[in-house]
């Protein structure tokens, strides 16, 4: 009968790559009637897709099969074996990308296992949002602990233990000394007692240079 059928599917809040993976996982063909739709098995393969945090699906009146959905969003950006894909705050990956310039508003991580701890890592980039624009990505090293990486390849070591602690001390030392802007390869954490600074090739040069000076001027 005409009041049982269904004539299309309208698709709220989801992108359209999100829009179309939904379409071809529904495969039905209108006009259909009520009777012959399952709603609560095309709700469960709509949650199926990784975009995808929620989803309401119902029949609404003129025939119109309506799909809600609520998306996963994205927060950080993660490089690994297998390429570039994008995590949503729980650290699930909801897409991927070609390229990290697709996405530069992302911060980027890398590391095997730096998807299990992006809270820690939001927790980081939060606490040097004053370098941001000098951040090129955070990296985990042997699923231990984390490198951040400046530009320069400049990097910050951070200890396993409270290393959100240690990076707020080092950029109260950044913003007392001006340590980040130095000729350093390396500000080195991972001893919390005893911070250690590593020259680049360029200023290890110029020390030796300096010091050699110093060795012919007292002869």
């Amino acid at each position: 009968r005409p009041e049982f059928m269904v004539k299309l599917m309208a698709i709220d809040g989801a992108s359209a790559e999100t829009e179309g993976d939904i379409r071809e996982i529904a495969q039905i063909d209108f006009p259909v009637s009520t009777f012959d739709l399952d709603l609560d098995g095309l709700r469960a393969s709509i949650l199926e897709l990784p975009a995808v945090a929620d989803a309401a699906v119902s029949v609404r009146q003129l025939g119109v099969l309506e799909v809600d959905i609520v998306e996963r969003e994205p927060a950080l950006l993660w490089r690994n074996a297998q390429g570039i894909q994008i995590l949503d705050p729980a650290g699930i990956v909801i897409g991927e990308l070609d390229s990290r310039t697709l996405r530069p508003d992302l911060p980027l991580i890398a590391g095997y296992g730096a998807n299990d701890h992006v809270a820690e890592a939001q927790d980081l980039l939060r606490v040097i949002s004053p370098l941001h624009d000098r951040v090129r990505g955070l990296v985990r090293i042997g699923e231990r602990r984390w490198d951040i990486v400046l530009d320069g390849d400049l990097r910050i070591m951070l200890p396993a233990d409270q290393p959100v602690l240690a990076l707020e001390r080092a950029i109260a030392l950044h913003e007392a000394q001006d340590v980040l802007n130095r000729d350093i390869a390396a500000l080195d954490l991972r001893l919390a007692a005893r911070p250690t600074i590593r020259m680049n090739a360029g200023a290890l040069d110029r020390w030796r240079q300096i010091k050699d000076m110093r060795v012919e001027t007292s002869r």
